[in-house]
């Protein structure tokens, strides 16, 4: 019989007082029991709305099935048919928002708690886990990923267990992309990560770290003396936005770019680390995104009192409400309504943000009412460090050094939606490298649309 509690297993977690003090994971995973006991809360229903919910169209129901029944390395391989990173998706996806968005059981209470159970299988099978993956006989075609984020990876499993010979272009020392220099080690351990992509390597994927393509090797090179038959573009959205506003170019303002890949890539909050970062008393983050919770969070852990400027209401956060929640808990100040006007100095450094109330007036493109300033409002609040967190959007590098490469003119690569192929003929691209800043997820399922369109044209299936 089903489990028809209205309320889903709450997620073991730190107690707000202790986490805010180190960079363990917050979250602590759900038991054995637990989760078997929230699987049986799915009513497994004919049309699983949860699985048109999810951008890379896991079969919910069959791996939840199997959670209740025990069978977790059986659920496992149920999820990695269709996900190279369940370990990394259970626990960064906004699942409120996709498939336990479309879970009828939230019709009457609590939806079903996919994500949680996603992380639990995730993890049990790489505690348990036995079975190694095996490298798929060679199929003879060679094909380049720029980038090792959540797009590039996808796009690599996908076309390595189709027998492809892959190799990933990375920028940076270390695999991963925006999964190991954007997001915190409370919230996704880079053990995680590494995990996910030893697997990748076990299929056969390559990884070539310290290429910036653009400069090191261009598209062209890859396709012409390199001898890839196709390339797809998942480099990202890496290009920090600013205000432009005086005081910025003070010492003590980050982008939270720049921010979060000196602590989460080089480890600046442990005490050997070679990066420095300021460890500010008071610090002040611009935004109201994932980022900005993001770059909230770690200035917390590093002993700063922590308040988020946000333009608009509580109501109008674009950041995901358990990541809210949990800045809230931890201490961080909120000031709503309230907009930067400029940033003041001593000796160079940050002492102050000038900021000036807002109202919401009419609706502006994106829906949402638009901030209007109120006259005579403004106030100085003293600050010591302020990041900025405003989005990004993808470097023009690439576009710079290939020919023919069609782009928006904001940077974003264009696109044929339905394959993500670009106006180069074999070079695809997908992820924030064509959206600017979105979710892992999404950026998941530009790689594995690339990977079908790919196989299709170099196998010669296409219509």
């Amino acid at each position: 019989m089903p489990n028809m509690s209205k309320e889903k297993h709450p997620m073991p977690s730190q107690a707000p007082e202790v986490r805010s003090q180190n960079f363990l994971e917050v979250a602590l995973g759900y038991s054995e029991e637990t989760a078997v006991e929230e699987a049986r809360r799915c009513l497994d229903c004919k049309n699983p709305f949860c699985v048109t919910g999810c951008p890379v169209h896991i079969h919910i129901p069959e791996f939840i099935r199997e959670v209740a029944a025990g069978h977790f390395e059986e659920a496992y391989q149920v999820i990695n048919r269709d996900s190279s990173l369940p370990a990394v998706c259970g626990r960064v996806c906004p699942q409120e928002s996709q498939c336990e968005g479309k879970c009828v059981r939230g019709m009457r209470g609590d939806p079903v708690g996919i994500g949680r159970l996603e992380r639990f299988v995730a993890d049990w099978h790489n505690a348990h886990g036995v079975q190694k993956t095996e490298k798929p006989a060679s199929n003879g075609h060679k094909v380049a990923v720029i980038g090792s984020g959540p797009s590039g990876l996808t796009c690599a499993g996908d076309l390595a267990r189709k027998g492809y010979e892959v190799t990933v272009f990375e920028a940076l020392h270390l695999a991963g992309g925006v999964l190991v220099y954007g997001i915190p080690e409370f919230r996704l351990p880079k053990s995680i990560v590494q995990k996910e992509i030893d697997k990748l390597e076990d299929l056969g994927v390559k990884i070539e770290t310290n290429v910036v393509i653009g400069r090191t090797i261009t598209i062209d090179e890859l396709m012409g003396e390199y001898g890839f038959e196709a390339v797809f573009i998942g480099s990202g959205a890496g290009l920090p936005k600013f205000m432009n506003i005086p005081g910025e170019n003070l010492k003590g303002v980050y982008s939270a770019n720049e921010f979060l890949t000196r602590i989460n890539l080089m480890k600046a909050y442990q005490p050997d680390s070679d990066t420095p970062i300021q460890h500010g008393k008071k610090v002040a983050v611009v935004g109201g995104g994932n980022v900005a919770m993001d770059a909230a969070r770690c200035a917390r852990r590093l002993g700063a009192d922590v308040t988020i400027i946000y333009r608009r209401t509580e109501a109008e956060l674009p950041a995901r409400r358990e990541e809210v929640e949990h800045a809230m808990e931890e201490g961080i100040v909120f000031h709503f309504l309230t907009n930067p006007v400029s940033i003041s100095g001593t000796d160079g450094w940050v002492s102050s943000i000038r900021c000036q109330k807002m109202e919401l007036g009419e609706p502006d493109a994106s829906g949402r009412r638009r901030p209007v300033p109120v006259e005579g409002s403004e106030e100085d609040l003293e600050m010591d460090c302020v990041i900025m967190a405003l989005g990004t959007s993808p470097n023009p590098l690439i576009k710079s050094t290939t020919e023919g490469l069609e782009t928006q003119k904001w940077g974003g690569i264009v696109v044929k939606e339905e394959t993500g192929e670009t106006s180069r003929k074999n070079v695809y691209a997908g992820g924030d490298a064509v959206t600017g800043a979105a979710t892992v997820i999404l950026a998941m399922g530009a790689g594995k649309t690339a990977a079908a369109a790919i196989d299709e044209r170099l196998q010669g299936k296409e219509q």
